[in-house]
């Protein structure tokens, strides 16, 4: 069972991308679903998470009212639309996913990690 993240990429300031996460071997629909990243020296960070139905979202207070965590259940995909990309938000992006219903807060409590995907914000 494995988590594949797509969409990183290169974009100037104030430009958008869209990550992807996708499931394959097996199902993350009834999961709880998220991203983290790291960028260069810095240790991994929360970024956003929405629970299985996709009724609870929460985001870090650094992406609030730029990033948008969505989920579609039937593909069993999650996204996280990134707007007005600042160059502070330069980081290799990870989808996560988890069988419980909460919303955390650490990387310790995500079961399942996808590779990542570099996003670079140029200035």
């Amino acid at each position: 069972v494995q988590l594949q993240a797509s969409g990183g990429g290169l974009v100037q300031a104030g430009g958008s991308l869209r990550l992807s996460c996708a499931a394959s071997g097996g199902t993350f629909r009834y999961y709880t679903k998220g991203w983290f990243r790291q960028a260069p020296g810095k240790e991994r960070e929360f970024v956003a998470a929405i629970n299985w139905s996709g009724r609870r979202t929460s985001y870090a207070d650094s992406v609030k009212g730029r990033f948008t965590i969505s989920r579609d259940n039937a593909k069993d995909t999650a996204d996280l639309q990134m707007n007005s990309l600042k160059p502070e938000d330069l980081a290799n992006y990870y989808c996560v996913a988890d069988p419980r219903e909460s919303i955390n807060y650490s990387p310790g409590e995500y079961q399942y990690w996808g590779q990542g995907t570099q996003v670079t914000v140029s200035s």
